[in-house]
């Protein structure tokens, strides 16, 4: 069954109207396509959701559910930031837009003068960020991300962490910290204890191929293999920003896990 619940729309940052996105599902074949506006009330801003149009948001994904309803099953979600003193993934903050579920992510490293550094905007910003507000040290950062993604993930109800390790995404092609180094793959082990005892589940996500920054998904593949360790479930997300988007990967990934389709059925 193919389906994806980590999707953006004109709504937030994303390219394609929800009906586009789910014409477009419907012709690869997706059975469930599930929408994910960015989220971070009660801020507004560039690339996440107007609170003044919430409901207009929720309003246009229901009109499409309805109109589409017997080609695919189409869900209302959204995808909200942890940032630390401004806003949080808590499923009580968003009761009044009645959604289906709720993703939790973490997008900035907030230093300790208050700075929210994007890990992955652009390699400039991010690496003026380090310079600037952690001392030049890209492992402070590295650091103060997972720290925040462990707090997130112990005190808020949410349903899947995303993309864990977003914090990857240009090291790739700009390596800056080394992911074989015992103090990363320590923490790793911190958050995938974390996510395991917390009974959330996290995503398979293929954006940063789909974005040409990585060759492999988020997770990592030595991440998943410590995230199964501790019996973390996954689903199977392309963070499709366009409907040409949707399924990037999904050949190569979904046959690696039981992944599970929402209704999250954690029993599975």
């Amino acid at each position: 069954m193919l389906a994806n619940f980590h999707t953006h729309t004109v709504w937030c940052d994303g390219k394609d109207t929800p009906e586009a996105m789910t014409l477009a599902a419907i012709e690869k074949g997706f059975s469930r396509l599930g929408f994910s506006s960015h989220l971070a009330f009660p801020e507004g801003g560039d690339g996440v959701l107007d609170p003044a149009r919430a409901m207009d948001y929720v309003r246009d994904v229901r009109r499409v559910a309805a109109k589409y309803a017997g080609q695919i099953e189409v869900y209302c979600g959204g995808e909200s930031d942890y940032i630390p003193g401004a806003t949080t993934p808590e499923k009580s903050r968003y009761t009044e837009l009645g959604l289906d579920y709720l993703i939790g992510s973490v997008h900035y490293a907030v230093a300790d003068d208050g700075a929210r550094v994007p890990v992955d905007d652009t390699p400039e910003l991010l690496e003026r960020g380090i310079a600037e507000h952690f001392g030049g040290s890209g492992r402070k950062l590295v650091e103060r991300y997972f720290e925040q993604q462990v707090f997130m993930v112990g005190h808020f109800d949410f349903d899947v962490l995303g993309h864990p390790d977003l914090v990857r995404k240009f090291n790739e092609k700009r390596p800056w910290f080394d992911e074989a180094a015992d103090w990363y793959v320590a923490l790793e082990e911190r958050l995938a204890q974390a996510l395991a005892a917390s009974g959330k589940v996290t995503e398979v996500n293929t954006g940063a191929i789909s974005r040409g920054w990585l060759s492999d998904a988020y997770p990592s593949a030595r991440f998943r293999e410590t995230l199964r360790k501790y019996g973390v479930k996954f689903i199977l997300s392309s963070d499709a920003h366009s409907a040409a988007g949707l399924d990037c990967a999904f050949d190569r990934f979904g046959g690696q896990e039981k992944f599970l389709i929402f209704p999250l059925d954690k029993r599975q």
